[in-house]
């Protein structure tokens, strides 16, 4: 198993280039499925989850070519509409083969997701959108088994589910008739995969909005998409630059998908330049203390509070963190106050009181994003070594961090144990 070592103290400079969403490849490479012809993705991460993925997909009989950046997804070889145990639990994302294997197959069996411990998120606002939709809906040893055929409905969303709408979407593209999701998630991420579906022959329109409009149609072909830029990744890498007082400019980055990021980027006191494709982050001199609120898009995300609160144990005064979207976010806490952080929780809020400087400790990750927090605290760490363990949560959402971290002038570096 690796860890990652630190010894933080250094100002981050320099640039770095984003990677392609997480958060979007994998539901785009679910709605290949829907594909009768071969589909390519371009600028394509290379993380553990898009490789989960292809297993799964390679599972059910898809042929899948990965080259370089670029990924061929080949859908006509599909001989199964299961998604086994042993692959789904490992990822909640698997969970989006349900909508496509339903819309063009009219039967599914999926195994009910696992995933990162942050909190339960239930999959009810998924199975009752497609039961909506027509699915005849049972859950057997575990497996969600869905049968349709489908056809279009108005259905309201009892909360913006990215999951749930990214379903529903794909579904509903073949579902007959015309399907209405209101309380529709507006995240970038939707938007990409109703770009990559209304150039499979998808007729979707209002991706973004929290009302989108379905047309069912007959087939879908194949069809060539970019991925977006990973937003979260862009974030991270903005907030590590400003919580070592350093200077980093992100590359191939979308500023309009982090715009609320960037608000509060600049209420903490940071100085940011955006142009075009480029933000530029800087804090030579630190940063005060802010307040912040996680909410749906287009409010702060939820998979950059750990990170931010990261940045705020060295701010300058009280801030208070309250996370409104997944109840049992705050597991990066404990290891926080491990390092020096001066941390209070209290239910869904979090005050977190700066320090001057946050020392060096033996830590553990416990999801993705709380491992991207405790590199940050690692970073800022002006006395000791971080020694990070468990970091394959980390390699679930960030390709080769430490190296590109280090490009920027970190002291870090990865160890096998």
């Amino acid at each position: 198993m690796d860890k990652i070592l630190i010894r933080g103290g250094k100002p981050l400079k320099g640039a770095v280039q984003v990677r392609g969403a997480k958060n979007s490849t994998l539901p785009l490479m679910a709605a290949a499925l829907l594909g009768e012809q071969p589909c390519v993705l371009h600028n394509v991460p290379c993380l553990h989850d898009v490789f989960t993925m292809d297993k799964l997909l390679a599972e059910m009989g898809m042929t899948n070519e990965f080259t370089g950046r670029s990924m061929t997804l080949d859908a006509t070889t599909v001989d199964s509409q299961v998604a086994p145990y042993d692959l789904v639990r490992k990822m909640r994302a698997s969970f989006f083969v349900l909508g496509p294997l339903l819309g063009r197959y009219g039967k599914a069996r999926v195994s009910l997701p696992g995933g990162c411990a942050i909190g339960t998120r239930p999959v009810d606002i998924h199975l009752k959108g497609l039961e909506a939709l027509g699915a005849r809906i049972a859950i057997e040893d575990g497996y969600v088994i869905a049968e349709g055929p489908l056809a279009g409905a108005d259905i309201a969303l009892d909360f913006p589910s990215v999951g749930a709408t990214e379903n529903l979407m794909m579904a509903a593209s073949r579902a007959s008739g015309v399907t209405r999701l209101s309380n529709a998630a507006r995240e970038p991420e939707i938007a990409d995969l109703a770009q990559f579906l209304n150039a499979m022959g998808a007729q979707i329109s209002g991706a973004g909005t929290d009302l989108i409009t379905i047309v069912g149609v007959d087939a879908l072909g194949g069809a060539e998409h970019v991925v977006i830029p990973d937003r979260i990744e862009a974030g991270t890498f903005l907030v590590a630059g400003v919580a070592t007082r350093g200077d980093v400019t992100v590359l191939n980055a979308n500023a309009e998908h982090l715009a609320s990021v960037l608000a509060k980027l600049r209420a903490a006191g940071a100085e940011i330049e955006v142009m075009g494709s480029r933000i530029r982050a800087s804090a030579p001199d630190g940063i005060k203390a802010i307040d912040v609120t996680t909410q749906v898009h287009p409010g702060f995300p939820t998979d950059l509070q750990a990170q931010t609160m990261a940045m705020l144990c060295v701010a300058d005064g009280a801030s208070i963190l309250k996370e409104t979207v997944f109840e049992n976010r705050f597991m990066q806490v404990a290891e926080l106050v491990r390092m020096g952080a001066d941390i209070e929780l209290d239910g869904n809020s979090a005050v977190v009181r700066g320090v001057p400087a946050l020392k060096g400790a033996p830590v553990m990750a416990s999801d993705l994003r709380a491992s991207a927090a405790l590199v940050i605290a690692g970073l800022t760490a002006e006395k000791g070594e971080t020694a990070i363990s468990r970091v394959y949560h980390i390699d679930r959402g960030y390709e080769r961090i430490e190296e590109r971290l280090a490009s920027l002038g970190a002291e870090i570096q990865r160890v096998r144990e």
